[in-house]
């Protein structure tokens, strides 16, 4: 508080990671100038007790003032390349861990998921700046020459332990020269290997898409067509139209670069965490495009990843491939599981059932008494009088606009999901909840307006 202990140097100076820890949250909550969003820190339930800060001073995080337990859950088991896996998932999102467990149950029934490692390589693109094009030049053919490449090797080599380089890619934009390294740098997600190497910052690129970045994988399986009609609850011909609709053509619609499949970044940020992977780059790590065909009656899906960028401390480079070929079968699993759910129409009521609170009650709120009618009542009535349709209830007023506005002409569209009838007419909504309203009469709406 008085300034003469740095904050951040607490655990070198009580030598207490823990006492440290607690410290730094009295500190902060007491801070008069942030008192306002930072007084409950001492007191929160933010927990910092019985964890091992040796383990993180000095390696993965400063200042530290607790941590933040995740729910963490396991799908599967699932066959990858005759070995069976349990998928650790650390989420949120409710159905997530189910929907994966489902996708493995399919692909176990059809033998389990294959894949195949077809690159292995960090990358990191500098930029050099010249002073004139014909240095800019001279420089491009020097690299590209078998001599630069091998020179660039040593010195590149000679930095670190783990990183080597593998290859030299250039390209010339005016006086600016970008070399493209690429290096397998063993378990190590090997970005500060290369930045030491090569001196570069590196932004996300369509290049990793097309050449890849870390490892690179591809997963399929062959799901029998009684196996998607049973365990999946739909057929293979409406999963290769959907996976067309959605994730290929809707996402070029969309201008996705490299984001050609439905939730693959769900899975792989759920395993990230669970394996202590750096969350951050889960975004080039989800990189996926999903395909799938009808193979003779059966369902034969894939998924290409080709920038998937992790690390693992033990047993250098194999692990390191293993996990990423377990993402991919998992990014697989999660893939098949949702879009059957999207072609079965089942995405909405699973989520609905699994993935929400309790709705909090309004017991104190009291209602109008019945009879009484409200704003909203009384000028729909008013509305059904003048129309000559008082008989009608609200739902059955708002058929009977639209067929009106349909037959005149006007852009109308009814939508009735779950009880919930929207009316909208040029651009206007006009909504009414009514749970009570009778099945039967919703799909004698439905089949109505499917008529016009």
């Amino acid at each position: 508080m008085q300034g003469k202990i740095p904050g951040y140097s607490l655990e070198k100076t009580l030598k207490d990671t823990t006492r440290a820890v607690k410290i730094r949250r009295a500190i902060i909550s007491r801070t008069p100038a942030t008192s306002e969003t930072t007084n409950l820190l001492e007191s929160s339930l933010l927990p910092y007790e019985h964890y091992n800060y040796d383990r993180v001073l000095g390696a993965c995080c400063e200042n530290v003032i607790g941590y933040l337990p995740l729910p963490l859950g396991v799908a599967g088991p699932i066959v990858i390349d005759g070995q069976s896996f349990f998928l650790p998932m650390a989420t949120t999102e409710g159905v997530l861990v189910a929907s994966t467990s489902r996708g493995c149950k399919a692909i176990n029934s059809g033998g389990g998921a294959v894949t195949v490692l077809t690159g292995d390589g960090m990358t990191r693109g500098p930029c050099i700046a010249f002073e004139t094009l014909e240095r800019a030049g001279a420089a491009k053919v020097w690299l590209d020459s078998e001599a630069g490449q091998q020179t660039m090797a040593d010195a590149f080599n000679s930095t670190s332990r783990f990183a080597r380089l593998q290859s030299i890619k250039t390209a010339l934009a005016g006086t600016n020269l970008y070399p493209r390294f690429k290096t397998t740098t063993g378990d190590c997600h090997g970005n500060e290997h290369d930045l030491k190497g090569c001196r570069a910052r590196f932004e996300t690129a369509a290049v990793n898409w097309i050449d890849g970045r870390g490892k690179s994988v591809v997963a399929e399986a062959i799901i029998p067509g009684d196996v998607v009609r049973k365990v999946l609850k739909t057929d293979v011909d409406a999963l290769v139209e959907l996976n067309i609709a959605k994730n290929l053509v809707g996402s070029a619609m969309a201008g996705a670069m490299g984001g050609f499949n439905a939730h693959a970044a769900n899975i792989v940020a759920a395993i990230f965490l669970a394996t202590g992977q750096d969350p951050a780059q889960v975004v080039e790590s989800s990189s996926c495009i999903t395909l799938m065909k009808n193979l003779r009656g059966n369902l034969q899906i894939s998924v290409s990843m080709p920038s998937i960028e992790r690390c693992s401390p033990t047993n250098p480079g194999d692990n390191a491939r293993k996990l990423a070929r377990v993402i991919a079968a998992a990014v697989l699993a999660g893939e098949l599981s949702l879009c059957s759910a999207l072609a079965a129409g089942h995405l909405v009521q699973s989520h609905m059932a699994h993935n929400r609170s309790a709705p909090a009650t309004r017991s104190n709120t009291p209602g109008p008494a019945t009879g009484v009618q409200t704003p909203v009542t009384a000028a729909m009535t008013a509305m059904r009088e003048r129309a000559g349709v008082a008989a009608l209830s609200p739902a059955a007023y708002l058929m009977y606009r639209a067929e009106r506005c349909m037959k005149k002409g006007v852009w109308a569209r009814l939508i009735i999901v779950n009880g919930l009838f929207s009316l909208m007419i040029s651009r206007k909504l006009m909504v009414f909840n009514s749970p009570k309203t009778p099945r039967p009469f919703v799909s004698r709406c439905e089949s109505r307006l499917d008529s016009r």
